[in-house]
């Protein structure tokens, strides 16, 4: 059974540029995002659901950090009690203050090789930087360690 989780826009954008969005349909259902993550994307898969949200508290709460699609994400991710899919550092900070699990698009191609869902994760980070996805070097080594490439 794959695991549901919540999308800000960074992901979905990125693995999108580099025609790579079938990796997080191999590794996640449902794939719901926030109507402002919906919005900022500009997307429409049938695929990604969007989901309202239950309260506007949250995320008035959390705009004081993040933008407003991290903030509904995070929201959104914590009203489902589901994983979170986040690149940005504050984001991240704010939603595991909230209890709420979070991978990174980078956790998400080390998850994609280990469960044999791509065979190398090396060109597809090369292909996400060549589209201006910025992965720092420590990260990038990390996970190309994890995955012994």
């Amino acid at each position: 059974m794959k695991e549901a989780v919540v999308s800000d826009s960074t992901c979905l954008i990125g693995l999108e540029r580099i025609g790579e969005l079938n990796i997080l349909l191999s590794l996640f259902d449902p794939i719901m995002i926030p109507p402002e993550v919906e919005r900022e994307f500009g997307s429409n898969f049938s695929w990604l659901q969007t989901e309202n949200l239950a309260s506007s508290l949250l995320v008035a709460a959390l705009r004081l950090a993040v933008d407003a699609g991290e903030a509904e994400a995070i929201a959104l991710a914590s009203e489902k009690s589901c994983l979170l899919i986040s690149d940005d550092k504050q984001a991240r900070a704010a939603a595991k203050r909230l209890g709420v699990s979070v991978i990174g698009t980078v956790g998400v191609l080390v998850r994609a090789k280990q469960n044999g869902v791509v065979s190398a994760v090396k060109p597809i980070l090369d292909e996400l930087e060549l589209n201006s996805f910025f992965i720092s070097r420590a990260l990038r080594e990390e996970a190309l360690k994890l995955v012994g490439e």
